[in-house]
């Protein structure tokens, strides 16, 4: 698990190989990860959209951005949290990922981005 914390929101991540696949005469690399954004900071903040840097192994990089998180955006009061699962596809066994939440603090109305870590993505079975 890789977990940081900006601005009093807090960031967990952990990873899991699901399998690979054949798609368009190609083989895929399935990967899920579950991310907690934690708010451990004194005021209600919303998570309004997302951007992602996915890279694998073949220097392939795919930007993602768009709203929310899997169609929501949370609003998390001081000590509650938000749990959700997605995934990507990757060409090599290998790869990482990045990226930022773009946020709105309730009480100031500033508008603030939590980073999330950079988190490696792996099949055990290409591990040496």
């Amino acid at each position: 698990m890789v977990e940081q914390i900006t601005r009093g929101i807090k960031i967990s991540v952990d990873t899991t190989f699901e399998g690979t696949f054949f798609k368009n005469y190609k083989i895929h690399f399935a990967f899920g990860y579950r991310i907690t954004i934690e708010n451990q900071s004194k005021d209600s903040v919303q998570l309004t959209s997302r951007f992602w840097k996915i890279k694998d192994a073949l220097s392939n990089t795919e930007i993602v951005e768009g709203e929310g998180v899997i169609g929501k955006k949370p609003v998390l009061k001081p000590g509650e949290s938000h749990t959700y699962n997605s995934g990507c596809l990757l060409s090599s066994p290998f790869g990482a990922m990045k990226g930022h939440y773009n946020m709105v603090n309730f009480t100031s109305t500033r508008k603030f981005k939590v980073f999330i870590p950079s988190f490696k993505l792996s099949a055990p079975f290409a591990l040496n």
